[in-house]
């Protein structure tokens, strides 16, 4: 291959990396926020949920939880919540995870206010109520 073809592969090459971190940068701007007090609010909500977290505590989590919860089709209440949900939602991977993931603020059409967080393929759901912030639901990122 002669030095022509280098420099073209090379600066192709260049050009693909300039134009992925430039869309990442320009998505990373567009990540919407929230308004600074509801940002507030999430946070104060987000230091005792992440202390159970890390204390592994569901009973503690299910504090913090809307409660019924539909789960696998029906509306479960607090004991099935501790027993089952938080066994398969808040794996040692997805709490550590929440100790760090950055929320993203979001609006739905009703005005309900929430923000997700991202872990893997779980997209974490906390809606704010009347009561404050809960943990509400959780979907999956594709």
């Amino acid at each position: 291959m002669g030095i022509a073809a280098r420099i073209t592969r090379i600066a192709a090459a260049a050009s693909l990396i300039a134009a992925t971190l430039t869309s990442d940068i320009a998505l990373a701007q567009r990540v919407p926020r929230g308004p600074p007090a509801l940002q507030a609010e999430f946070r104060e909500f987000l230091v005792p949920f992440r202390q159970a977290l890390r204390a592994n505590d569901p009973a503690g989590v299910a504090a913090h939880t809307r409660l019924p919860m539909i789960y696998n089709g029906a509306a479960r209440d607090q004991a099935y919540f501790q027993r089952t949900i938080y066994r398969d939602l808040f794996t040692a991977r997805n709490r550590t995870c929440l100790q760090t993931a950055r929320p993203v603020y979001e609006r739905d059409g009703e005005g309900t206010d929430s923000f997700l967080m991202f872990c893997g393929h779980v997209i974490f759901v906390f809606t704010k109520k009347q009561d404050g912030f809960r943990f509400a639901d959780t979907g999956v990122d594709d």
